[in-house]
This record gives structure tokens, sequence and C-alpha cells, in this order.
């Protein structure tokens, strides 16, 4: 049995740093590393980059709308052609600047409040695919499990991957918790740990209303910028091999 660990990285900017992207590197198999439009500078991104090369870590472009004020995480009605050309965009420059660090772009992962719109929007979502194809078919697009958008990408050419969420809560319908809700936010270690080996092992996850919710993930997603990331992704990574789940990245 075998899945992939990713985190967000690269999402510090200028001398405003976030997370530890040299402790999760040791960590993680993936990268989602930031490009610009809701967090990173050119120099920590290529430093960030220059790590997931030495680590052998697989690197993903966490492509987002323009909102580096909101952290990417405000929802916006962009215009679907802006979303292709913001998407082809961050793609690119996220491209150059793994080449020069000795390393490619496998992924693309759509951060915060894009990432949750293309889940359901089909509008959207056809908009971050078309942006996808258009730089490079071969990319792999990673998405919410049992999300809508998963289906719709295979359908247009792309290989997937299916994630789940180690730090979030899940309604009950499989979409995640808001943030604004009380709950949404996980941060007990352990918890999280036994939630990560049960849904590796039988892929099943508890919602907040206490239901068991089927899922089929392929990748675990530990988000950089939350309380103690480090510690938990130690844990979950720690749990998840102890009960005989190999780690390793989906995409070379």
């Amino acid at each position: 049995m075998q899945i992939d660990l990713n985190s967000d990285l690269g999402e510090g900017y200028g001398a405003w740093r976030m997370g530890d992207d040299a402790a999760m590197m040791e960590i993680v198999s993936s990268a989602n590393v930031a490009c610009g439009f809701h967090a990173g500078d050119p120099r920590g991104l290529l430093d960030t980059l220059c790590q997931a090369a030495r680590r052998g870590v697989a690197v993903g472009a966490h492509v987002s709308y323009p909102d580096r004020v909101g952290f990417g995480r405000r929802p916006m009605d962009v215009a679907p052609d802006d979303v292709t050309a913001d998407v082809i965009y961050q793609i690119g420059a996220l491209q150059g600047l793994a080449r020069a660090a000795g390393t490619r772009v496998a992924y693309v992962k759509p951060h915060g409040a894009l990432y949750n719109t293309i889940a359901h929007d089909a509008r959207q979502a056809d908009a971050v695919i078309a942006g996808v194809l258009a730089v490079d078919p071969s990319l792999v697009l990673m998405g919410l499990a049992g999300a809508p958008v998963l289906d719709r990408a295979r359908m247009a050419g792309l290989c997937v991957v299916a994630e789940a969420f180690a730090d979030r809560a899940y309604a009950p319908d499989g979409t995640l918790v808001s943030r604004r809700a009380e709950g949404a936010v996980l941060q007990d270690p352990d918890l999280v740990a036994a939630r990560m080996v049960r849904l590796a092992s039988t892929g099943v996850i508890e919602a907040i209303d206490g239901s068991n919710l089927r899922l089929q993930a392929d990748s675990i997603c530990v988000h950089g910028d939350s309380p103690g990331a480090v510690q938990m992704a130690t844990q979950i990574r720690r749990a998840l091999l102890d009960s005989g789940v190999s780690i390793a990245a989906f995409a070379a």
C-alpha cells in the first residue's frame, strides 16, 4: 500500500517567512510550490525548488487567484479566459525557476479559493484545465477527492490525483468545512495521524458530524502554514510507515 504526502511550500514573501520549508522537505514526497499569485517571491521560490531538487521531492505548481493580500483564500469572480491565462502564466514562471534549480514541474494543484471553486464549478474548472493543457498535457492535475473536477479533467485528457486533507475537517458531502467554522482546522497530531492511517488503509474518514465518509485518495496534504505543521507531518509519516503504508510521490 502506498500514498503520497504533500505540503504547500514556498509561501513566504521577502522578509516575511511562512512555515519551515527545509524541515517539511525532509518529510513529504511532493511539494506544492507557490507561483507568486497568493504568496512567494522569486528568490524564495528558487530556494524552495533547490531544496526540493536536493531532496528528490516532486514539484507541483500551486496556482491561485491573484490575491496576495487574502493569501488566495478569498473567492473571486474571475472570467474564464483570465483564469486560463493566469494558470498558464503561473505554471510557466515556476517551470523557469524549477529548470534553474535542477528540477521540473510535474503536476498542478490549485490553491485556496480557486481549489474549492473548481471542485464543483464547471466553468472555472474547465478554465483551469484549459490552462494546464495549453502548457503541457502531461502535467498531472491534483484536486479534491470525489470532486467532479477530477472527472472533467480526465475527460479532457489529463491524468489526475485525488487529494485528502490531513488537517481539515470534512462535511458529510465530502467538501471541506469552511475555515470560518469552528473545528474546521484540526491541530491534534495524534488524532490527525490516526485519521490518515484509517483513510489510507480503509478509504474511510470521519466527517465533522461523526458520520463515515468514503474517500479514494492518492495523496494527503498537510498545510505548511498550519500551527505545528512540521510536528503534524512527522507524526503522520511515522504513523503511516508503522502501519505498513509506504510514502512515495505519484509523479517523478
